[in-house]
């Protein structure tokens, strides 16, 4: 331009500030012959749009003049920001501020649940409006002060649409639902916030029949109604009705899908979580942070680890990998997948590590067997100033207990409560006798479960009868067998750890006595299967398998294997067998267990130098952990096996557990 006047020189600074380009802003600025309060302001709010607080002060205290403009940007800044002692400090400053100014300040204190504050500010006001009201009453009903916002309702001399759905919202989130019906009848108008905040006040009290009514009613649905009604369903297990209105809705947006998917997830439905998450990708949908986590969990539930690092590099892309929202969800994923060395990587990435990532990875290094590992996590946790809380106590003592380390988290459980302020709980008191169990300390483990100060819980005394089980004592085995069949008589795991404990006494009137008894009390025995992912399919095999379309090649390799055991020493198990048949039909039953044929399964279908991960629903039998330490030697292979317990980490013939599960 040949000639620039002041609006021109403003106009230029206002576009850079529009655009998020602060520094040509001020470049433009200090080059500025001369300067109005309007080119001033332009600076100010620049710099506060971008989080620049202080610069924006600093411009501010600069200013020969100012206008109702600057002080209102300022104060605007501070509130937004949070800074509200600053807030404070310029609005005493000054005198003359107009209602937007005062319902700013009060709303601040709302949002920092700053209660007394913001009344303080709402009985100064000299006139208030609507927005006034509606400002503090919804203050006092969101933060369960609910009489007090009723009171105010009742004196306010003006009430719109807003001023009741804050009262409805207000019971709603209180548990008042009936309270929030009856307002919520009684409202002159409606809008789709007023009966979205009722429909979500009966899903929230699992009230999905009188939810469905107002459903039915309401004149105009918006997404936020669909999706209330989908969640609903999927939370309350009806995983049909929720699908039915996923299918129905007009549009979806990634809230709708985050919904469904993890309603299938929780339902047990994995692989169908698994399938929505691909019809997801198809359909173009953005994934948000939601989304990627529920299919992260589901990944982790049933161990999907190759569809999880198609995941992780999908959400690299996006850019979230190092919030730990999404962060937490892929370490977990990682570490229920079997791949700890990929789970440590993720961490590292995790830029703001709160108390689940580091929770997350001391336990998931405790369940591969890796104690040592996640006691070095834990040290790192307190060097960096994050307090440790009950659940890293159980990982940290589950960690002492997989690496042998007695000693140790004994003075770990002793000192936590003087140390952390963590009182022991059942989990704690479980890890505890897990630990002692493993280094054949059964008198000690009895004595501390007799000084517990309160009762043992099933676990506790389960973790007894695995100890029992491991050192073959089986009149302790017996005694913490009955005490958990009178609190969880339909724990089927359990009959079947005693009976095996007989078998291998052979002992067979009491593993009859057991089968009976489970018959009786109507327990049935959960039936066993693995499964593993090749090329993003999942794989099962029960016992027995001939479903499997490769049977014919999977019983091949699992003769010749045999033969290849039995010349390097291995024995069968046949004591585990709990029918009294003779020693040849005993070994056939034990060859074709679910987790031998899923291993063979993978050693034929996984290319060379990569790790077979199997997954077991049921604690893996004697037998086939010892087959498999002979067949990670055989083949040269790293064979991961998780089973309901830990994770077992077979290389060159030993495994990470040390024989003791």
């Amino acid at each position: 331009m040949p000639e620039r006047d002041l609006v021109s020189w403003n106009v230029m600074i206002s576009g850079c500030v529009r655009n998020n380009n602060v520094a040509a802003a001020r470049e433009l600025f200090e080059e500025m012959p001369e300067r109005d309060v309007v080119s001033w302001n332009a600076m100010l709010s620049g710099y506060a749009q971008n989080g620049c607080i202080d610069e924006a002060r600093k411009i501010f205290d600069r200013m020969p003049c100012k206008n109702s403009i600057s002080w209102n940007a300022l104060l605007a800044t501070y509130v937004q920001n949070g800074r509200m002692e600053e807030a404070c400090r310029l609005f005493e400053s000054k005198l003359d501020w107009d209602l937007v100014s005062w319902n700013c300040l009060m709303g601040g204190f709302v949002k920092k649940k700053m209660l007394v504050d913001a009344r303080r500010v709402f009985d100064r006001i000299p006139f208030r409006d609507k927005i006034s009201w509606n400002t503090i009453i919804t203050g006092y009903a969101q933060n369960g002060e609910i009489e007090e916002a009723r009171r105010l309702f009742n004196e306010s001399p003006v009430r719109d649409v807003f001023t009741w759905t804050a009262m409805v919202s207000g019971f709603v989130q209180n548990g008042l639902v009936d309270e929030a019906r009856e307002t919520f009848e009684q409202m002159p108008q409606k809008n789709a916030v007023s009966w979205n905040a009722m429909i979500a006040g009966y899903v929230q009290c699992k009230r999905m029949d009188m939810a469905r009514k107002l459903f039915d009613k309401m004149p105009f649905r918006d997404i936020t109604t669909w999706n209330t009604m989908i969640t609903g369903y999927a939370q309350s297990g009806e995983i049909a009705h929720a699908r039915d209105f996923f299918d129905r809705m007009p549009r979806r947006d990634p809230v709708s899908w985050a919904a469904m998917i993890a309603g299938y997830a929780q339902s047990g439905y994995s692989e169908e979580a698994l399938r929505l998450f691909v019809d997801m990708k198809r359909d173009g949908e953005r994934l948000n942070r939601s989304s990627f986590a529920c299919a992260l969990s589901t990944c982790a539930h049933i161990a999907a680890l190759e569809l999880g690092m198609q995941l992780h590099g999908r959400l690299v892309k996006a850019g979230y990998e190092s919030g730990s929202f999404v962060g937490n969800a892929l370490l977990l994923m990682y570490c229920k997948c079997g791949g700890i060395e990929e789970a440590c990587s993720a961490f590292e990435e995790i830029m703001e590590k709160d108390i689940v990532s580091w929770n997350t990875m001391i336990a998931g290094y405790a369940r591969h067997g890796f104690g040592k590992e996640a006691l070095k996590i834990f040290e790192s946790m307190k060097a960096a100033g994050v307090k440790p809380n009950d659940t890293t106590m159980v990982g940290v003592l589950s960690a002492c207990s997989h690496a042998g380390l007695v000693d140790r988290g004994m003075e770990y459980f002793y000192s936590m409560n003087q140390d952390y302020g963590i009182t022991a709980n059942s989990r704690h008191y479980t890890c505890m006798v897990d630990l002692l169990g493993r280094a054949g300390r059964l008198d000690e483990a009895q004595k501390l479960i007799r000084n517990m100060p309160f009762e043992p819980d099933a676990a506790t005394w389960g973790a007894l009868l695995g100890a029992s089980r491991i050192h073959g004592n089986t009149k302790l085995a017996e005694m913490a067998a009955e005490l958990i069949f009178e609190m969880e008589p339909e724990n089927a795991g359990m009959y079947v750890l005693l009976s095996n404990l007989y078998a291998a006494s052979g002992r067979w009137a009491d593993v009859s006595k057991m089968r009976l008894k489970m018959r009786d009390t109507g327990v049935k025995k959960v039936p066993g299967c693995s499964w593993l992912e090749v090329q993003n399919k999942i794989h099962t095999f029960s016992v027995g398998d001939s479903c499997h379309p490769d049977r014919d090649k999977i019983y091949a390799y699992l003769e010749e294997l045999d033969l290849k055991m039995k010349r390097e020493g291995y024995v069968s198990s046949i004591k585990l067998i709990l029918h009294d048949v003779d020693e040849e039909e005993k070994e056939h039953m034990l060859k074709y267990h679910s987790e031998k044929l899923a291993v063979a399964y993978g050693i034929l279908s996984i290319p060379a130098g990569r790790p077979i991960r199997v997954m077991k629903n049921l604690r893996v039998c004697e037998d086939c952990h010892n087959a498999i330490k002979y067949i990670s030697k055989i083949v040269g292979r790293l064979i991961i096996l998780r089973d309901s317990n830990r994770f077992h980490h077979f290389r060159e013939g030993s495994c990470s557990c040390g024989d003791y599960w």
